[in-house]
């Protein structure tokens, strides 16, 4: 047979563009972060928090104030170029205790909620994929830990120390807050341990902590990132909450919390020694939650576009 042009018909150019390639290939991290990106909240958020988190590190360094040193003959003065946010009743610049808090604040929040990521991971994988009455006892622990309300081991554990301090509520806040991440990760990996990749784990002869830790641990990051996001500021409003209350960091030392506590008293004639404190606190737990809100989006893939 001979082949003729008259046998051919040309592809129209509209036709040609089906067969191209929609989008470049990207990983997973590289496409959520396509996605975050496209979030203005949660870019916002995030940017808030890099802001605050400097304002922490650095901003104490650079004032010519101590956040402790007394004055009482400038107390009470208001915002002016030499004291951004005024001072208080004791003539402490309200600026560099702000910063100073923000480093409390942000230590107590992190180093917490890390803690409460490490414990909750280890715990709830283990109780997620031995299941059976090895769940059964370690989910009933976390029952009796959820009974105790936080007061309480804020209260015993400062009495131990002796002091309130920041180990105190760092240690009070783990033990009450570690759960929450091991009920997400237990979730994650009941539903994961179940997947064809697991058995082909076990046929290789993978023992069960590399199945947990190399396999379901990573395919669980996403809960496990979105969940330590919005645990942070949970944190950061529950220190504020023991400070403010009276059981949480003390005095001369400068958490948000014991700011606002502080300007409690001066709230009719110098509104703005609370107003400032309070809105660090507001600010910071509503960019958290933004961005909380922008990665529980970003990182799931039913979202994608």
């Amino acid at each position: 047979m001979e082949f003729t042009k008259d046998l051919f018909e040309l592809v129209p150019d509209n036709e040609k563009d089906k067969e191209g390639v929609a989008r470049p290939s990207m990983t997973y991290l590289q496409d959520a972060w396509r996605r975050l990106k496209q979030n203005r909240l949660a870019l916002m958020g995030l940017i808030v928090i890099i802001l605050m988190t400097l304002l922490a590190i650095f901003a104490p360094m650079f004032s010519p104030y101590d956040y402790s040193t007394q004055n009482f003959s400038i107390a009470n003065q208001g915002p002016s170029m030499h004291h951004f946010f005024g001072t208080d009743k004791f003539g402490r610049d309200i600026f560099t205790r702000v910063a100073y808090g923000a480093r409390i604040s942000l230590t107590v929040a992190f180093v917490a909620s890390a803690l409460n990521v490490i414990i909750g991971i280890i715990y709830g994988g283990i109780s997620g994929y031995f299941g059976g009455w090895v769940d059964m006892v370690m989910m009933r622990i976390v029952d009796i830990l959820n009974s105790i309300p936080m007061l309480i081991y804020v209260i015993l554990i400062s009495v131990a120390l002796g002091s309130r301090d920041i180990k105190g509520i760092i240690i009070a806040m783990t033990i009450s807050m570690w759960t929450t991440m091991a009920r997400i990760v237990r979730g994650q990996i009941l539903t994961l341990k179940e997947q064809e990749f697991v058995l082909a784990a076990k046929t290789l002869g993978v023992k069960p902590f590399s199945i947990i830790f190399r396999h379901l641990i990573p395919n669980s990051m996403g809960s496990i990132i979105v969940t330590l996001t919005l645990a942070i500021p949970e944190a950061i409003f529950t220190e504020s909450f023991l400070s403010f209350v009276g059981v949480g960091i003390s005095a001369p030392k400068a958490s948000w919390g014991t700011l606002a506590s502080e300007a409690v008293e001066m709230m009719r004639t110098h509104p703005s020694q609370l107003i400032i404190p309070s809105l660090a606190i507001c600010i910071t737990v509503f960019a958290f939650n933004m961005l909380g809100d922008g990665l529980r989006d970003a990182l799931d893939p039913k979202m994608r576009k």
